[in-house]
């Protein structure tokens, strides 16, 4: 390289640094080669079936390892490190539940493509022509192998990118740049014998070894559009949107404390801690009002409402009979019915079996009506919990 060239180089890395503290973003260069040990990795995970409930294959793995197929010239790749980690309400309701973190502000990839648009912009500015392509949940990325590449961040056990001094709770973003910047070095760590998130997941997604089973990650099942295994319902606990447990727990992100901007803070505290029973009475106008602007908002109204019943399931409320009767006898969507009829026989007893029932004469669809012969059984059994 010609020394004018490596000085141009430099400067401009130099801008890209400076407009990334600006922005309050950690940001790193990796280079644009196909990660042909990310691909493979990727690939042994969809013959696991890890990820089936997305439907992944190996065409995905082949065009997330490769950053030609966002920028077909590209020669590095601008990694991107958003924190957003803030405190948790102090407040917790009775008969709530929780949301993780990323989805009770307003949805972030608003904000995520702004900064990468933003610092695109200044890298093409300073290049005089268009030189990127950013990529925020648009298309297929390896995102968080590509971290690591760049030396922006390392894969904890949790499978999650953690940035050092920020921990796990950051937003990642990339820009697949035309020109050759020099690349960062990738970091030297692992999380050694340490095994805190492993050992705090209820459903034992986290196998040890840097993998996931994501079909039993109650951040998955929380999305997922059709019913959630029976067995895994009992682990999802209080869980409406997401799972933190395994970053609350981990050493480097509980050092990192609430370091994310302000935009992150709840939009408001029932966000973070939805009314488990006003959930499972969302309706349409209410979910585009409240939910629609945040991350919870692309599952649709009727994915809440399942997730508030599996909530109030349990709590092992008996107070909240009276609401799960009803989504069982009126709601419109037969998952929710479903979810509704399976926390009645959870919660069990009396009023739980009347409920179960009067259900059973009523319910035309095969599929609710399969959950309601499985709840009676459970509710028969059970004893009512507490008040």
């Amino acid at each position: 390289m010609r020394r004018s060239e490596e000085i141009a180089q430099a400067n401009l890395r130099k801008a890209i640094d400076e407009r990334g503290a600006a922005l309050g973003v950690r940001v790193r260069v990796a280079d644009a080669e196909i990660d042909v040990e990310t691909r493979a990795r990727m690939r042994a995970s969809f013959q696991r079936g890890d990820l089936l409930t997305w439907g992944y294959g190996d065409a995905y793995a082949d065009a997330a390892a490769d950053p030609l197929h966002i920028l077909d010239r590209a020669r590095s790749v601008i990694c991107v490190a958003i924190p957003y980690a803030r405190f948790v309400p102090s407040r917790v309701p009775k008969g709530s539940g929780r949301v993780s973190k990323y989805a009770w502000s307003r949805d972030y990839h608003a904000r995520v493509r702004a900064i990468l648009n933003d610092l695109a912009a200044h890298i093409d500015a300073a290049a005089d022509g268009s030189v990127t392509a950013i990529a925020c949940d648009t298309a297929p990325v390896a995102e968080r192998a590509r971290a690591a590449r760049s030396g922006l961040a390392w894969i904890g056990k949790h499978t999650n990118a953690i940035a050092p001094g920020l921990g796990s709770y950051v937003f990642l973003g990339e820009i697949f740049c035309s020109l050759a910047l020099a690349p960062d070095e990738p970091l030297k760590k692992e999380c050694g014998n340490c095994r805190r998130c492993v050992d705090i997941c209820p459903t034992g997604a986290l196998r040890g070894d840097y993998t996931i089973d994501a079909t039993r990650c109650i951040a998955d099942l929380t999305q997922r559009v059709d019913a959630i295994p029976r067995a895994l319902r009992p682990l999802l606990g209080d869980w409406v949107w997401g799972c933190d447990l395994c970053q609350e727990i981990c050493p480097p992100t509980v050092r990192a404390g609430a370091c994310g901007d302000a935009a992150f803070d709840p939009l408001d505290d029932e966000l973070a801690r939805p009314d488990l029973e006003r959930l499972l009475a969302l309706r349409s106008g209410e979910f585009k009002r409240r939910y629609r602007p945040t991350a919870m908002g692309w599952r649709g109204a009727a994915i809440l409402r399942r997730n508030a019943a599996i909530g109030l399931g349990n709590s092992l409320d008996r107070a909240a009979i009276p609401a799960l009767c009803r989504a069982l006898d009126e709601d419109p969507n037969p998952l929710v019915r479903g979810a509704a009829a399976w926390a009645l026989g959870r919660i069990g007893g009396p009023a739980a079996s009347r409920a179960l029932a009067r259900a059973r004469e009523l319910e035309n669809d095969a599929a609710v009506a399969e959950e309601i012969a499985a709840a009676s059984k459970s509710a028969s059994l059970g004893v009512e919990g507490p008040s």
